[in-house]
């Protein structure tokens, strides 16, 4: 009879809605096993996603030097336009050896150098573009800026002359 009370006793227990204390307990948390593939995973996939951006942060100078490169050749050739057609700071000539000018930014030393000739209306180079025979009313100014990597940029324009 003892022993029919003892099951009556469990079986009223799970019936009144309360649950084994060693189920519940064992739903909990993570295991060992889990707890270590986990950092095995993060192990192989965290370099694999922080390398690139690593990387690319090392690299992240280039864009700063082509802006500068592009601003410079940018401010020279505004300068350069702003005189008539027949002012001598157009006078054409063609391009000095580098380093022509330089100038210095943030430590960094960038070379510039202007190319002046005359052109037809297709901007095509007449004769050496240099003499005044090959004048047509056109001269293209052309700029070049090289960066501290030994990277250049080139910027093109053409002023005219016309009554």
């Amino acid at each position: 009879m003892i022993s029919d009370f003892t099951c009556l006793r469990r079986s009223s227990f799970a019936q009144a809605g309360n649950v084994d204390y060693k189920t519940k307990m064992n739903k909990k948390g993570f295991t060992l096993v889990e707890i270590i593939v986990l950092i095995v995973m993060a192990g192989i996939l965290i370099p694999v996603i922080v390398v690139p951006f690593a990387t690319g942060i090392r690299g992240s100078g280039k864009p700063e030097m082509v802006a500068t490169a592009i601003y410079l050749a940018h401010q020279r050739m505004e300068y350069l336009m702003k005189y008539n057609y027949r002012n001598a700071a157009l006078n054409p000539q063609a391009f000095p050896g580098w380093p022509a000018n330089s100038v210095t930014i943030g430590g960094k030393v960038y070379n510039w150098r202007v190319e002046i000739y005359y052109v037809d209306n297709n901007f095509n180079v007449l004769g050496d573009g240099i003499q005044a025979t090959n004048d047509r009313r056109y001269k293209r100014i052309h700029v070049q800026v090289r960066d501290p990597d030994s990277s250049i940029y080139d910027l093109y324009s053409v002023v005219t002359s016309f009554p």
